[in-house]
This record gives C-alpha cells, sequence and structure tokens, in this order.
C-alpha cells in the first residue's frame, strides 16, 4: 500500500476517539497486552517518563523532551491528539515518524492487528513503542490518552510518573468527583516508580498520596509557590506551572543518572517549540489583529484562557468558538467573557456540537453571537469583523484549532 492507501485503511478500520467519541473507547488493557504480544513487546524495557493529567500534560510532556534532547539523549515523544498530522503523535528529537515507517509497520503486523479490533489509539501506541524499540531511543516522553489506570499507555515501567493537575474532564469514563478521577490517573504509579504531582488540591494529593503509599512509591507535590529562574517558549502563568512539574522530573531522573545540566534546562525550555514540534499553546497565528490560538476545552483550561485574556491589551474581543458534543457544555461557557463577539462554529469531525445549538447554549450565558457552517467561515468573519487593535481567539477545541493552524 501507498502511505495514502494505508492512511485510509486505518481511518475506515479503527474505531477513533478523536472523531467519535464514547464508542471508540476501550476500558480495558486487553487489546494493549494483545498488541504488545503480536509487536514482540517493545514496553518491555522501555525507559521512559508517563504523564498523565487533566490540563498540561501535553505542554508538560515537551518540555521535559525538549530538555532531554539539549542533554544529548534520543528522546521519543508519544503525544495525542494531533492537530494536522496523525504523524505529530510519534516523534524522535522532535521528528515525526515518516511515512515509510508507518506503512511498515502496517503491513508488518496488519494480518495479526486485525482480529484484535483495536482502537485507534490503542494501534497508536503499539506503533510508537515498536517504532522507539526499533531506533533504540535512549528515553521516550509517554503522555496519556484520557485516563490513567485502564490507558492504553499504561503498560510501561517508567523511570518517574507525572501527574500533572486534576480537574473536571471525562467525568463519563473517569469519575463525577475530583477524588475518583485523582484515583483513576493515580492508575500510572508502579511499585517502587517515584511520582511527581504538579499541582492538586487536598482531596486530591490525599487520594494520589494513598496510591503512592499503597504502591511504596515516593511522591513529590511541586511547591507551585517557588521561583522559577528558567523560562520557557511558551505563554501564560499556566505554563510557568507545567514548567515546574517539568524540572521536578528532571531533577527525579538526574537523581537516577540521567545526564542533564542547569544550561540543558534553560535550553529545552526555551526551544521547546522549536525542538518538538508543540503546537496550539496560546499561539500566535497573526497580527495585527492580535490572532491567539489555544486548546483550551475544559473548565480549567478556560479559565487559564481568561486569565490570559486579562493580561492582554486590546479594545474588543472577537472569539472563534467550537466545541465537542461530550463536555461539560454550561461550566465551560460559564467560564467565558460576555463581553466578546461570538463566532460560534462547529469542527468538521462527527463529535463536533452543531453551531446552532453551540449558539443556543451559549446565549443562556450571555454569549452572543452568530454561528457558522465551518470554523473557516467562522475564522475569515472574525478576522474581518476586528480592527487592528482588536484581539481574535480561536478556542474551545482541539479540532477547532487544527482547522485554522
Amino acid at each position: 500500500m501507498t502511505y495514502a492507501e494505508t492512511l485510509a485503511y486505518l481511518f475506515a478500520q479503527l474505531p477513533m476517539y478523536q472523531r467519535i467519541g464514547k464508542a471508540a473507547y476501550k476500558a480495558d488493557l486487553a487489546n494493549t497486552h494483545a498488541l504488545m504480544e503480536l509487536t514482540e513487546h517493545p514496553e518491555q524495557g522501555l525507559r521512559c517518563v508517563h504523564v498523565a493529567g487533566t490540563n498540561g500534560k501535553g505542554s508538560t510532556s515537551h518540555l521535559i523532551a525538549s530538555v532531554l534532547q539539549e542533554a544529548g539523549h534520543k528522546v521519543g515523544l508519544h503525544t495525542s491528539p494531533h492537530l494536522k498530522d496523525f504523524r505529530e503523535r510519534f516523534r524522535i528529537d522532535g521528528e515525526m515518524i515518516s511515512e515509510a515507517e508507518v506503512v511498515r509497520f502496517v503491513e508488518q503486523y496488519r494480518e495479526g492487528f486485525e482480529p484484535i479490533k483495536a482502537s485507534f489509539f490503542e494501534w497508536g501506541v503499539a506503533l510508537a513503542f515498536w517504532w522507539f524499540k526499533e531506533q533504540q531511543v535512549d528515553i521516550a516522553v509517554i503522555e496519556t490518552g484520557m485516563g490513567g489506570r485502564l490507558d492504553s499507555t499504561n503498560v510501561v515501567s517508567p523511570e518517574v510518573s507525572v501527574i500533572t493537575n486534576i480537574g473536571w474532564d471525562h467525568m463519563d469514563f473517569l469519575g463525577h468527583t475530583l477524588e475518583a478521577i485523582a484515583a483513576e490517573k493515580a492508575g500510572i504509579i508502579k511499585q517502587g516508580v517515584p511520582v511527581i504531582l504538579g499541582e492538586g488540591s487536598e482531596e486530591v494529593v490525599a487520594a494520589i498520596k494513598r496510591k503512592a503509599q499503597v504502591e511504596a512509591a515516593q511522591i513529590t507535590v511541586v511547591d507551585q509557590t517557588e521561583p522559577i529562574t528558567f523560562r520557557t517558549g511558551l505563554s501564560g502563568e499556566h505554563q510557568e506551572r507545567n514548567a515546574r512539574t517539568a524540572l521536578a522530573t528532571i531533577t527525579e531522573l538526574r537523581s537516577k543518572g540521567w545526564s542533564v545540566t542547569d544550561e540543558h534546562v534553560a535550553k529545552g525550555f526555551q526551544k521547546v517549540i522549536s525542538n518538538t514540534g508543540l503546537l496550539g499553546r496560546w499561539q500566535t497565528l497573526q497580527e495585527p489583529p492580535l490572532t491567539i490560538a489555544d486548546v483550551a476545552h475544559n473548565v480549567d483550561g478556560m479559565r487559564v484562557v481568561k486569565r490570559q485574556l486579562e493580561r492582554i491589551p486590546f479594545e474588543r474581543l472577537h472569539i472563534v468558538l467550537g466545541m465537542v458534543n461530550d463536555k461539560d457544555l454550561g461550566r465551560v461557557l460559564a467560564e467565558l467573557p460576555r463581553s466578546a463577539t461570538y463566532y460560534f462554529c462547529k469542527a468538521d469531525i462527527p463529535r463536533g456540537l452543531a453551531a446552532d445549538e453551540l449558539r443556543t447554549q451559549a446565549a443562556v450565558h450571555e454569549l452572543l453571537g452568530d454561528a457558522y457552517t465551518t470554523v473557516g467561515e467562522a475564522y475569515i468573519a472574525a478576522k474581518r469583523s476586528a480592527a487592528l487593535n482588536d484581539l481574535v481567539l480561536v478556542t474551545g477545541s482541539v479540532f477547532v484549532v487544527a482547522e485554522v493552524i
């Protein structure tokens, strides 16, 4: 098969949570274990950092990988979802997996793969681990997909486990209290493996400490009030918190013998975007007018967006907003500014919430604007309406941001 044919086959064969939601979710690790067996257990012996959390786990993963790259290590990075090209999920030293390698993997394992009936994410985990083993990476940074305990990535034995934070997202799968969600995320904690917790409420910290105690795992709760001397290439106070979590992780790796200097940390933080290809995190698309895209999509993410907006001078605010249909819509909308003009839209995926329905729900929260057929139309309308001193923000969903960057 050509790469295009291979990609078409994968999208046709594999249920993809990114597109269809709940129907693609597999609530156990049976498929993953079968895939590991099929691919000759690439997870065994894979030295890695395993990163979970509600928000910030992508940025934190990229920061850690960037620092390790600067230190001269060969670094694998597996993250999700992708924005433009699904190969974004699989990187070594910042470079995406080649199309030829994807084709080779599918051709090599297709016959044994089909009976397993894996999801897209499960298949992607197998590809990542297989490729990292083939390329003999020194260390990999592995981001969980959704939870932790039952996440397909949770077959590794990492050098250190990282939980960035716990917030309200994916409650249908993870639980309807922060304590329950924390317990699911804490499922990545392994026997005797140190744990870094970026931040959390008293109940969250207690839940994660309980799991760490059961596993005899030393836990470090990051002091988020500590000044950080290393600046990152990412904007926002939330990225300072992610940087502290990444730094605590690097410190733990140093204690285990990994060679990383302060200079590597400084360069890795500063060059995180160019080193790893990170996209969509308070990313400036153009100016003037200042146009920013951010993948915030849940309550805590929108609170961060609101704080970011308070730090930027502008005359009028234009928000291109699209969401998926399985989010806690009311809570998210309650965080958005009423003074903005909204351009409601639907991303080109089945999970996308209809623009008219989003507009109706937003009106309940006094968020007013027009609905547009596509993200592109909404984006063009916002830019046409914006004066030079205005701000245009594209947010609400990874998939909306993906259509404009």
